[in-house]
């Protein structure tokens, strides 16, 4: 996906619309320290399940100044590239992004997106921020 389409898809406001997947996730701002483990959740109004047994969720890392990244797609499987202390899971219809040993290049805006039914929504989701200090 090209970064102006993925741009396109952070613009899309969510909504309860009918036939609309609707993600919710719970704060804005999670306070962390290097070192620790981290978990962002994210949670599917319905099943994001196909019949391929894939459910069609991603997280994507977004840092300041930078095109979002892409971290995990199809809810468990890590991009080429992206560090095994990033991890997805699933239970029932909500979905985590566990980022364990936490670096300092891990501050940064974390969102999921749904691509299996139409339009893709997407959540601005948790940003990790550095304790005061």
């Amino acid at each position: 996906m090209v970064p102006s389409q993925l741009l396109w898809l952070l613009l899309l406001c969510i909504s309860g619309s009918s036939g609309q997947i609707v993600l919710t996730q719970a704060a804005k701002s999670l306070p962390a320290s290097p070192g620790e483990t981290v978990s962002i959740s994210c949670k599917a109004s319905e099943s994001l399940l196909y019949t391929d047994g894939q459910d069609y969720l991603s997280w994507y890392q977004h840092t300041p100044g930078q095109s979002p990244k892409a971290l995990i797609y199809h809810a468990f499987t890590l991009v080429d590239g992206v560090p095994t202390r990033f991890s997805g899971s699933k239970s029932g219809t909500e979905f985590t992004l566990t980022i364990a040993d936490l670096q300092p290049e891990d501050f940064a805006t974390y969102f999921c997106l749904q691509t299996l039914k139409s339009p893709p929504t997407v959540i601005q989701s948790r940003a990790l921020t550095s304790p005061p200090g």
